[in-house]
């Protein structure tokens, strides 16, 4: 048991459990089409939560368990700004997941690596439009020619 993968591990259940929570309360405030993306997700990050608490249990480590309650950025008031936060709720669980691609153990790296891939499909997801072609860089203006 490397202790140290542990415990990246349990950082990654960790933001599970939060994601959870707050995926629950979106599916709730959402309908139609939103409504079942916001489902999916749930379900999917429902089943990495039980994957980590198995990865965990299997090292010999104690899964943490969640909170009976999380603190939202901010509240998801319509459509516009439940897709808002599921895209930082995705985010920030693809944060949680590269500190466990750090681990010793390679089938963890890729577990983390394959974790980060589907959040970050799932927060592209949820974005009202397509990202420019190269973030960052100025939108050249449109001529009429």
């Amino acid at each position: 048991m490397n202790a140290d993968d542990v415990e990246k591990l349990r950082k990654a259940l960790a933001a599970e459990h939060a994601v959870l929570f707050a995926y629950g309360l979106l599916g709730a405030r959402t309908s139609g089409s939103l409504r079942d993306r916001m489902s999916a997700a749930f379900d999917a990050h429902r089943a990495r939560r039980d994957q980590l608490r198995g990865l965990i249990t299997t090292r010999g480590g104690r899964p943490v368990e969640p909170d009976a309650s999380y603190a939202l950025p901010f509240f998801p008031s319509n459509a516009t700004l439940a897709a808002k936060l599921a895209v930082h709720l995705e985010n920030g669980v693809t944060a949680a997941y590269l500190e466990l691609a750090a681990a010793q153990d390679m089938s963890l790296r890729r577990y983390a690596a394959l974790a980060m891939q589907e959040a970050v499909t799932r927060a592209y997801a949820f974005r009202p439009a397509q990202p420019p072609a190269f973030p960052g860089m100025p939108v050249a203006a449109q001529h009429g020619d």
